[in-house]
């Protein structure tokens, strides 16, 4: 029994020494990867702006992408560009350039 109490003292924190270095390995490469992207100055081109799913294996994403916003659907079979707009071209509740055809006006 004291063998196993040995045992145990001695293994307990060199585990939790293990865990806490594996994550801060982790977090250090993370910063140093991200820091090192192409381009100027280490700027990235491609930035993924946001996600949202709308069903198992389907999503809707918005990547940036030089001065353009993306709009994918992201699929089990591949992803599809849905839209695309020029940054600073539609702000939000800015109403649009054209007008939206409505069922008074048609």
């Amino acid at each position: 029994m004291l063998e196993y109490l040995l045992r145990l003292a001695l293994l307990l924190p060199l585990l939790a020494g293990l865990i806490w270095g594996s994550l801060w390995l982790t977090r250090w490469l993370q910063t140093r990867l991200d820091g090192a992207g192409g381009g100027a100055g280490g700027a990235r081109q491609l930035q993924l702006v946001e996600t949202s799913l709308i069903a198992p294996g389907m999503k809707l994403a918005v990547v940036r992408f030089h001065d353009r916003e993306i709009l994918l659907g992201l699929s089990r079979q591949g992803p599809v560009r849905l839209g695309e707009i020029q940054l600073g071209e539609v702000q939000l509740g800015e109403a649009p350039a054209t007008p939206v055809p409505t069922a008074e006006t048609a």
